[in-house]
Parts: C-alpha cells; sequence; structure tokens
C-alpha cells in the first residue's frame, strides 16, 4: 500500500477553495474527493478504509475541531490537516489535541500544503498495512484448534511448559509439540513474536 492509493478527502464549505485545493492535489499526484461539509463528510467517514483528510476549521454547520472530535469517537478517525486563518491558532491546537496531525495557516504556499499532505497520506498508508496485519493474525488465531489456542493462551500469560501441560491435563512434551505446531501455523519466528502478535490484536486466544 502507497501513498498513491491515498484518498485526499477535502472538507469546506467555499466551493472555490474546494476546487481550487482539488486541482493543486490533482496536479500533484493524489486522488481526491471534496465534501462541501462536515455533516456531509461524518455520515461517509465510517466507509473510508483508506484516506486522510484536509478541513477548513470555520465552517457554518460543524467546525473543524468537532468534526474530528466526532470522528474519534465514532473510531473513524483519519490522519488529519487543518487549515487555520489568522486569529484561529487556539481552534487550531484544539484540532491537535483531538488528532490532527498538523495545521496550516493562510495563506499558505502549495510545497508546504503538498509536504504537509504527503505526511498525512504515509500515515493513511501505514495505518492500512497495520490493519491488514491485525487481520492476518486474527485469521491465524481462528485457524487453531481448541487445544492449540489453550496453549497459546499460557504461553501468553507466560506460563512455563510444565504448568500449562498441568492445567490442561496433558504431558510437558505434548505442549511442545502443541506450541510447535502453533508457532508455524501462526508465521512466528520466536515466542517474543508470537507473544507480540497476540498482544497488539488485543485478542482473547481462548
Amino acid at each position: 500500500m502507497s501513498t498513491a492509493d491515498t484518498v485526499v478527502h477535502i472538507v469546506d464549505d467555499e466551493e472555490t477553495v474546494r476546487n481550487s485545493l482539488a486541482f493543486l492535489l490533482s496536479t500533484a499526484g493524489f486522488a481526491v474527493r471534496v465534501h462541501e461539509s462536515a455533516t456531509q463528510f461524518l455520515a461517509l467517514a465510517g466507509e473510508i478504509t483508506n484516506g486522510c483528510l484536509i478541513t477548513d476549521l470555520r465552517m457554518p454547520d460543524m467546525d473543524g475541531v468537532e468534526l474530528l472530535r466526532r470522528l474519534r469517537a465514532s473510531d473513524a478517525m483519519l490522519p488529519a490537516i487543518v487549515i487555520t486563518g489568522h486569529g484561529d491558532v487556539h481552534m487550531a491546537v484544539e484540532a491537535m489535541k483531538n488528532g490532527a496531525i498538523d495545521f496550516i495557516e493562510k495563506p499558505f504556499s502549495e510545497a508546504v500544503l503538498i509536504e504537509s499532505i504527503t505526511r498525512a497520506a504515509s500515515r493513511a498508508a501505514e495505518r492500512v498495512q497495520s490493519q491488514a496485519a491485525m487481520d492476518a493474525v486474527r485469521q491465524r488465531v481462528a485457524s487453531l484448534s481448541e487445544r492449540e489456542r489453550q496453549v497459546l493462551a499460557g504461553v501468553v500469560a507466560g506460563h512455563p511448559n510444565k504448568t500449562i501441560a498441568l492445567e490442561l491435563g496433558i504431558s510437558p512434551r505434548t505442549v511442545e509439540v502443541y506450541r510447535a505446531g502453533l508457532m508455524g501455523k501462526m508465521q512466528a519466528r520466536s515466542l517474543p513474536e508470537l507473544v507480540r502478535m497476540v498482544m497488539d490484536v488485543r485478542i482473547d486466544p481462548v
């Protein structure tokens, strides 16, 4: 997944601003979608899997800070950049506190905007890759047998083979066999990597 696959969503109530930004970013090679209001964008945000956001702070229906708050609350937050006018720095700081990765003061140069959007697009691409990796780990856990999951739970809990064997009523040697099998299924090269996989996706093997 690359930044070229990332869609830049522009939210601004002024049509001339939307069109100007869309033209600039399209010329720079970004895929762009425009939205005339924060409410309109919010209705679609949950369906966006690989995108970043550039939004004005001051809009009539919902300002940029409130948009970011609602995105966070609905777990639909995207890497976001806010555009702020002179005197809006306090609001811009509030936007940063609510998840924005950058803010740009008007008037701004094309180079500054492109650089900021490139960072946001990179963040979006990394997030998609991370999500894909976590989904793969969940699928591997789902492929384990019930006994393998029980052994995995013991391993993640930090229990030695003898303790796991005692809890499950099997021999330590059998635990070793199950552990070797689940290491292969989980595609883990080491015990720390196996534990980290499960911890990262916050999944209970059992």
